[in-house]
C-alpha cells in the first residue's frame, strides 16, 4: 500500500547546486525502483542553519512529496545515512500530499512585504494623529 510522505533533507555547503540537483535525482530513482512517485522536488537554496552541524553553518535544503510503500522511504534513508554530503534528514508521513509551495519558499518575499505594509501602517497613524492635533488647535483657537 502506498503512503504519502514529506521528506526534506540538508546537503553541506561546499557542494554545487549541480550536485545537490544529482543528489535529488539519485533519491527520486531509489522511490521509483520501489513503484513509488516523487510528485514535487522544491531546492529552497542554500541557507542558514541554526546551529552547526558537522562544521557547517549553512547548507542546501530540498524537499521533497513522495508516494510509496514504506520500504522505499526506509532504503533512501539508509541511503542518506551513508552519505557524507547529507547533513541531516527527516520523513514525515502524510494523510494527503499538498503540491502547493511549501513554507520555506512562500516565506522568501514575506519579510520585505511585512516591512513595507508596517511603515505605511505606522505612516497612516503619524498622519492620522497630525490631522487630530490640528483640529484640536483649531477647535482652541476658535473658542
Amino acid at each position: 500500500m502506498q503512503r504519502f510522505y514529506e521528506t526534506i533533507f540538508i546537503a553541506r555547503q561546499d557542494i554545487t547546486a549541480n550536485q545537490v540537483e544529482s543528489l535529488a535525482k539519485q533519491y527520486t530513482s531509489i522511490i521509483k525502483e520501489y513503484g513509488g512517485e516523487v510528485t514535487k522536488t522544491e531546492f529552497c537554496g542554500l541557507r542558514n542553519l541554526a546551529y552547526k552541524i558537522k562544521k557547517n553553518r549553512k547548507g542546501h535544503y530540498v524537499l521533497m512529496n513522495i508516494a510509496v510503500k514504506s520500504e522505499g522511504i526506509q532504503e533512501m534513508e539508509r541511503q542518506m545515512k551513508i552519505n557524507e554530503d547529507v547533513l541531516r534528514y527527516l520523513s514525515v508521513r502524510l494523510e494527503q500530499l499538498d503540491n502547493a509551495p511549501s513554507a520555506l519558499m512562500q516565506n522568501r518575499g514575506f519579510r520585505e512585504d511585512e516591512r513595507a505594509e508596517v511603515v505605511r501602517e505606522v505612516v497612516a497613524q503619524e498622519v492620522v494623529a497630525e490631522v487630530a492635533v490640528e483640529a484640536t488647535i483649531t477647535e482652541e483657537s476658535v473658542a
